[in-house]
């Protein structure tokens, strides 16, 4: 259990609604098998719903009501939160609410009182082959850990993988001689990813000239290790990404998710089917992977003037 998801547990344990809302994050992450960083997302937001109902005196999930609801939906709006962000809170009282429901704790279905934002749907930013390979090549050899970067920017390219999953990851997930990685997505889902000729050669240069002397006792068998010899987080993910960002002038468009967004992009651009992308980005809902289609205006151009009937 991570620092974070022990803080929130704690102050979650300190309310009498906020102890169902810890039960209900135990059940979704012991029974649902949900990945920290979503279990972390939803309980926050549940931990300002719990906030939310105490200040009106409601402390029992029997005690919620349809109204109640409705009024910390305005309250939400009011605070000016993103869509996004309000439709995220509705995901996660829903769900509390089905699980209070569940367990009897109240016998209405009170999720009928909740209506989700509807979202606009933004297009992912994507940056351009040459931009790509100008991140890829901005780590420098002076750079104290350049060979550990340059593993990750290749990796995180070469997959689409997500940086929490990246972090995720051991040696024995990692297989060079074949080329393909073993990835664990939300849900806890395994997925195969091939690896090209060019991010297998950095990662084994990684593995045998860098990763040794970054490796201390209690590493075990983590891939990317810090500087202190520990796994690397999301967060210092992130960071390295955004630091290279810099140094190549993308310091606006370019983060760990924008490689994602540029690996399945270019991928279709070069004749990929959809399917294929789907699976290797690990997604549930072949919608999601659709959004990238309507990135790539050359390869929409192009199929317009392939199959439409009139030249």
């Amino acid at each position: 259990m991570s620092l974070q998801v022990q803080n929130l547990s704690e102050k979650l344990l300190a309310q009498k609604l906020g102890r169902t809302v810890k039960s209900f994050l135990d059940y979704l992450n012991i029974e649902a098998g949900l990945g920290e960083n979503t279990i972390l997302g939803y309980g926050r937001d549940l931990m300002d719903f719990s906030d939310f109902c105490l200040s009106k005196t409601v402390e029992t999930p029997k005690a919620i009501t349809g109204p109640l609801l409705f009024e910390y939906l305005k309250v939400l709006s009011k605070k000016g939160k993103a869509e996004a962000s309000i439709n995220r809170s509705v995901v996660a009282i829903k769900m509390f609410l089905r699980f209070c429901r569940m367990l009897g704790h109240i016998e209405d279905d009170l999720t009928v009182f909740l209506e989700s934002p509807k979202l606009w749907q933004r297009l992912p930013i994507v940056c351009n082959k040459d931009q790509v390979a100008k991140l890829l090549d901005s780590p420098d050899e002076k750079e104290p850990f350049y060979l550990r970067d340059r593993a990750l920017l290749e990796l995180l390219y070469a997959t689409g993988a997500r940086a929490s999953e990246a972090a995720g990851l051991h040696l024995g997930d990692v297989n060079l001689k074949i080329g393909y990685v073993r990835c664990m997505g939300k849900g806890k889902k395994e997925r195969i990813i091939p690896l090209n000729k060019t991010a297998s050669g950095v990662i084994e240069q990684y593995i045998s000239q860098c990763r040794p002397t970054l490796s201390k006792p209690f590493s075990g068998d983590w891939l990317l290790l810090s500087r202190t010899g520990r796994p690397l987080s999301r967060i210092e993910i992130w960071r390295i990404v955004k630091k290279y960002a810099r140094y190549s002038g993308l310091s606006r468009q370019m983060t760990a998710h924008t490689l994602r967004h540029c690996f399945a992009t270019h991928l279709l651009s070069g004749g990929a089917d959809l399917r294929s992308v789907q699976e290797m980005l690990g997604h549930v809902d072949i919608a999601t992977t659709q959004i990238y289609t309507h990135v790539d205006q050359e390869r929409l151009r192009t199929m317009h003037k392939k199959f439409h009937p009139r030249p």
